[in-house]
């Protein structure tokens, strides 16, 4: 995270890495004010055994495109709400890569789905986190019919 203010977004993505069972690493690194250790970090986690990396930072939010220009790695933005704009200016830098340097984004303030977004990457070759995620899948279906059934009772009362 490009920032220990980021860390009430990004504790919401820790938590589902580690109910997935996924190991992982914090770190606050900063494009701007810490490029040489964000660089090295980004250099170094293949060979460390990171599959995926996820960068939340706001305003500027240049971290996962920096990130993301050292690495082959899947690089998942997170743009951070706040600033002048809300959040829409760390939207569009963290979107708005240049060809060839993808970074893949998720919602402002979207921890807990770039943690998903992780997994279904590694589920790629990983059948138990693969069969996690059709679980969780399978529950949010089941929570919707469930929704719906009561919905119809209700309407059926009118």
């Amino acid at each position: 995270m490009g920032s220990d203010s980021d860390w009430p977004v990004v504790k919401a993505a820790c938590a589902e890495l580690k109910r997935l069972d996924i190991p992982f690493e914090a770190h606050i690194l900063s494009a701007h004010r810490t490029p040489a250790e964000a660089a090295e970090f980004s250099k170094s986690a293949r060979d460390k055994g990171f599959g995926v990396i996820l960068c939340a930072a706001g305003m500027a939010a240049h971290l996962a495109g920096a990130v993301a220009a050292n690495t082959t790695l899947p690089v998942v933005g997170i743009p951070m709400k706040g600033g002048a704009v809300d959040g829409l200016d760390a939207l569009l830098a963290t979107v708005q890569m240049p060809s060839g340097i993808p970074v893949a984004t998720v919602a402002l303030n979207g921890a807990k789905n770039a943690a998903v977004l992780a997994a279904q990457i590694l589920a790629v070759t990983d059948e138990r986190l693969a069969a996690l995620l059709a679980a969780d899948r399978a529950a949010m279906a089941a929570q919707i019919a469930k929704k719906e059934e009561a919905l119809q009772a209700q309407l059926a009362e009118l």
